[in-house]
């Protein structure tokens, strides 16, 4: 599933469109969406860890990006977006479809939480730099890859970090994240193509073409009895961190 409907000048309608038409289950975490409530917690939890380690902050602390900008790319309905703002981050959500930013505005408002949401293509927003650049599951949806990862890293701060995931291309993840998951309804049809997804080893050389390193990528694994959670296993998704090469 995926968090996108990320824009640049390159993404597809299509993509807009069909995540679009998801808005009113986003925050349903028995409807279309489920995956991504199942998903979030795992994010969340490298993130955390990599905010600590970036910045060197108290680990026990509750508001780990107090003072720090985030922008969340392809934010959906903003199931990163909170989480992050209650971190302590001034949060900025961009998503192509305005219907995902209207849902996402609805409920921040409803939860008390005052975050930015701005519909449009990233490129074209007239955002500055932000100290936390995050792009969750959006990347196997952009057309021009290249381009998409160029617009990150023109929006990330000199010392900012970056976290990406991405579900890998291999036969386990066509197998599972796009037959299985597809036919069992754990996704809507039609959420992935899986020639579009990107391996560890692409994304390392679009990140450098960028200007920025890519750390070590951890996978998002599932098994019977523990469900969704960090491993050494990148066969399905991956999340990986990257900061501007010094």
């Amino acid at each position: 599933m995926s968090d996108a409907t990320v824009s640049n000048a390159t993404i597809r309608p299509e993509e807009a469109s069909f995540f679009g038409a998801l808005a009113a289950e986003w925050w349903n975490p028995k409807g279309s969406s489920a995956m991504l409530h199942k998903l979030n917690p795992v994010r969340l939890g490298f993130i955390r860890e990599a905010v600590d380690m970036h910045w060197g902050g108290d680990i026990e602390g509750a508001s780990p990006l107090a003072g720090k900008a985030a922008l969340d790319v392809g934010c959906g309905a903003g199931l990163l977006c909170e989480p992050l703002a209650r971190l302590g981050a001034e949060v900025t959500g961009v998503d192509a479809s305005p219907e995902n930013t209207q849902a996402a505005a609805a409920h921040a408002d409803g939860a008390g939480l005052d975050i930015r949401y701005i519909p449009g293509e990233l490129g074209s927003a007239g955002l500055g730099h932000f100290d936390l650049v995050t792009s969750m599951e959006v990347i196997e949806h952009v057309e021009d890859k290249q381009a998409f990862v160029v617009q990150l890293a023109a929006h990330l701060a000199p010392e900012g970090l970056m976290v990406l995931s991405t579900p890998n291309r291999t036969l386990a993840s066509r197998a599972l994240l796009v037959g299985a998951a597809e036919a069992l309804g754990q996704v809507p049809r039609g959420t992935h193509d899986w020639d579009d997804f990107v391996t560890p080893e692409e994304l390392d050389k679009l990140l450098d073409s960028a200007g920025l390193e890519m750390g070590k990528p951890k996978g998002i694994a599932w098994r019977p009895g523990k469900g969704l959670h960090l491993s050494d296993d990148l066969a399905l998704n991956y999340i990986v961190t990257a900061r501007h090469r010094r």
